[in-house]
């Protein structure tokens, strides 16, 4: 039995033999909620008493931040460097979770107590992040084991706020260029693109709220006296919505899209199979950008959806015209998106149209990036997973949701690649939160084979010009199929 083969035969013990789902039990048992402060004490407790631990013995120096320039995240470096002449991966995890949500969950579960029922893992942060980054860690305990070196440098830094958007990460990592600097970024957060498909996403899409009101006058008028005479705010605000984007859920304003969909992007879209509807009897059919495909929709294209509306009170109305409306909007932007100035573009085109009466007010912008589908890194990383698991895995531009990609990619100048362990239906931020078991299974192996891999040779690294690898001529590609 070759290296490889015996890690990944080690890999399956550590499952069979209950010492992972042991240490899940414990990363779940720490309630680190990152919005309470309550629980920093908890947040605090995981990076010093569970997480630095297990960096340690990796033979990592250990950094940590603590409400790091007065905000409200933690970060957490682990460095371990053998060679300068290695290439570098970081690594990244998080260590807060939502909160927990007690008494909604199934059975009286606890969701600071990892339930087994059949293949599902249940419990806070099992799969958002905490039995991710896990995962990963124990495969690096796994490849050291066998090898007694990595036979590459890891970089793995922990922040306890992504729940709550990241407080200060790109000002934390671009004060601490240097301490991260790397090669490549590898990390697993998010789902698959389904349960039986190996993935890597490559980024993710931004996302930004629009808040629309209409506020007319600060009381209501009777309907059958001011009818006809006065303006309606609900009518007014949902006409100018409209010129936004339509009953079909096309955008109908050009500053909100993208120029074009890259021809890359493109063709790795192509063998992206879409799951079924989620609803039974429901397709995607007549919804959206009709002249896309349902995978270039979710995942290269933009998209303005209504979280919220208000006006009157719709459990008790009256027969009286509202004296105001609003409606929350968000736009879910893919990278090359221009959002710099989007409040003052969006009211200009209400105010073109004859709704000036219509206030617009923009959140800050989470942004999106992506590492382009033809970056080397990808079709290296695709070949590792396929030579362990025999399956060729999806390769999707960026995640449909919104992570910190942008800090790796764009101040660090990573090439980016996620490798996720759980998959769409694991309940993340709701009651039941939960792994499966044959996913863990998987993923561990899909791990241990990258790790293995990073420091056997053969990866694209350039160690004259780590960040930012030239380019160059590119390895054989896999040709992915259509997930199933």
């Amino acid at each position: 039995m070759n290296v490889r083969s015996k890690i990944l035969s080690a890999s399956e013990g550590e499952i069979g033999s209950g010492r992972f789902l042991s240490a899940l039990q414990r990363a779940v048992s720490y309630q680190t909620v990152s919005g309470s402060d309550g629980d920093r004490i908890q947040l605090k407790s995981y990076l010093d008493d569970f997480l630095s631990p297990m960096l340690r013995e990796l033979g990592c120096a250990v950094e940590r931040f603590d409400s790091w320039n007065g905000g409200k995240n933690s970060f957490l470096i682990g460095s371990r460097i053998e060679n300068p002449d290695v290439p570098t991966v970081l690594c990244y995890g998080h260590a807060d979770v939502t909160p927990g949500q007690e008494g909604e969950w199934h059975n009286d579960r606890d969701p600071w107590r990892v339930t087994v029922e059949g293949i599902r893992w249940y419990g806070r942060g099992t799969a958002d992040n905490k039995g991710q980054h896990l995962i990963n860690l124990t495969a690096l305990h796994l490849v050291l084991a066998e090898k007694s070196s990595l036979g590459f440098n890891l970089k793995f830094l922990f922040e306890a706020g992504e729940e709550i958007g990241s407080p200060l990460l790109a000002e934390f990592v671009t004060q601490h260029q240097t301490e991260l600097a790397a090669d490549v970024f590898i990390a697993s957060d998010g789902p698959r693109v389904d349960a039986e498909t190996p993935t890597i996403f490559l980024g993710s899409r931004g996302s930004v709220e629009l808040e629309l009101t209409a506020h007319l006058r600060p009381d209501s008028y009777h309907s059958g006296n001011w009818g006809g005479l006065i303006r309606n705010p609900a009518t007014t605000l949902a006409a100018a919505i409209g010129t936004l984007v339509d009953g079909n859920g096309n955008i109908r304003i050009e500053t909100l899209l993208p120029d074009t969909i890259p021809g890359s992007v493109s063709r790795r879209l192509e063998k992206i199979r879409i799951p079924e509807h989620p609803h039974e009897g429901e397709s995607y059919d007549g919804w959206g950008a009709q002249y896309l495909t349902a995978a270039e929709r979710l995942y290269a294209w933009n998209t303005l959806e209504i979280l919220a509306m208000s006006s009157g009170n719709i459990s008790d109305p009256t027969n009286s015209i509202p004296g105001s409306a609003s409606a929350l909007l968000q736009l879910r932007f893919v990278s090359g998106t221009d959002v710099l100035d989007l409040e003052s573009r969006v009211q200009e085109h209400l105010d073109a149209r004859g709704f000036g009466m219509v206030r617009v007010r923009v959140s800050p912008a989470f942004p999106a990036s992506r590492t382009d589908p033809d970056n080397p890194w990808v079709d290296w990383v695709a070949r590792s997973i396929f030579q362990t698991t025999g399956v060729e895995p999806s390769v999707l531009p960026n995640f449909g949701g919104a992570l910190p990609n942008h800090v790796f990619e764009g101040i660090l100048g990573l090439p980016t690649l996620w490798v996720p362990h759980s998959y769409p239906e694991c309940l993340q931020h709701a009651p039941n939160e939960h792994l499966l078991e044959p996913l863990v299974r998987q993923g561990l192996a899909i791990a241990c084979g990258i790790f293995y891999d990073l420091g056997n040779g053969g990866h694209p690294a350039r160690r004259d010009h780590p960040a930012k690898p030239e380019k160059h001529r590119r390895s054989p590609e896999i040709h992915l199929t259509q997930a199933h």
